[in-house]
């Protein structure tokens, strides 16, 4: 009896490296079912992904995996059975979370989960954090909770002259009449 060699084809040993070279770097992934997508349906959500700094690729679960495993992310092995597409997504995934989902409503493409930084995300956990502010958005609401007491602090300021001169154009209204 012989023994039992693996051949590996070169081919599939480039996939896995573009897919690793797509993967490298990036923290966020987000694993849809595009099953149902006409290609100017696919077409349109790249373009609205790619607004939002983000790319929508259809990998091969296999080669995912192994790319995946080789850049010591974590384990998404359920997420990755039937036709998947990724999100990747670069410092800000919650705006292309918002976008799938936002294009979700209107066209046939199934969340599966995702990754976020370190965490597994599942499908609901996933639509959760579509839901949180950006960001910008909680910087703008910082920046302005702590302008808050300055700009009253200004109001109350301005508002003794002004009061002071309403008040002296009342005296003289009343001294003209």
């Amino acid at each position: 009896m012989s023994e039992y060699t693996v051949k590996i084809q070169p081919e599939k040993v480039e996939a896995v490296n573009a897919l690793k070279g797509d993967f490298d770097g990036v923290d966020n992934f987000i694993f849809t079912d595009y099953r149902g997508l006409t290609v100017e349906q696919i077409t349109e959500l790249r373009n609205k992904l790619r607004e939002s700094g983000a790319t929508y690729k259809v990998v091969k679960n296999r080669f995912a995996k192994i790319a995946l495993k080789e850049l010591d992310k974590p384990e998404v092995g359920d997420m990755l059975v039937g036709p998947t597409a990724v999100v990747i997504s670069g410092e800000e995934a919650g705006a292309a979370a918002k976008t799938l989902f936002s294009f979700a409503k209107e066209a046939p493409v199934d969340i599966k989960g995702g990754i976020i930084g370190s965490d597994v995300f599942d499908s609901g956990q996933m639509e959760a954090y579509s839901k949180l502010p950006s960001k910008s958005e909680l910087i703008a609401k910082l920046m302005g909770t702590m302008n808050a007491p300055v700009q009253n602090m200004v109001y109350i300021l301005n508002a003794v002259p002004e009061k002071f001169v309403r008040t002296l154009q009342a005296v003289a209204d009343s001294k003209s009449e």
